[in-house]
């Protein structure tokens, strides 16, 4: 198991961005459309370029910079499998 600090959106975001200098923002936040799994867009800026990344919030907790797929792939089924028994 993850220590807790690891699982942490900060600790993510230091991982992901390094060290900057600039501040690191959230920039947009919510839930998504398909599953409303949350998550966070982080961006900082620099006077050369700029730097964003999104997380998504997954079911143990932990941020990740990918979206859960096991609740697409779940979804997916069920509505494979209501329109079999709709067709029957």
């Amino acid at each position: 198991m993850k220590a807790a600090t690891e699982q942490s959106l900060r600790f993510l975001v230091d991982k992901w961005l390094g060290p900057v200098s600039a501040p690191v923002h959230v920039t947009q936040f919510g839930r998504t459309k398909w599953d409303s799994t949350r998550y966070v867009r982080v961006e900082t800026s620099l006077p050369d370029h700029s730097r964003s990344l999104f997380f998504f919030r997954h079911a143990d907790g932990c941020w990740c910079v990918f979206p859960p797929t096991h609740r697409k792939r779940a979804y997916a089924e069920s509505w494979r499998a209501s329109l079999a028994q709709a067709a029957a």
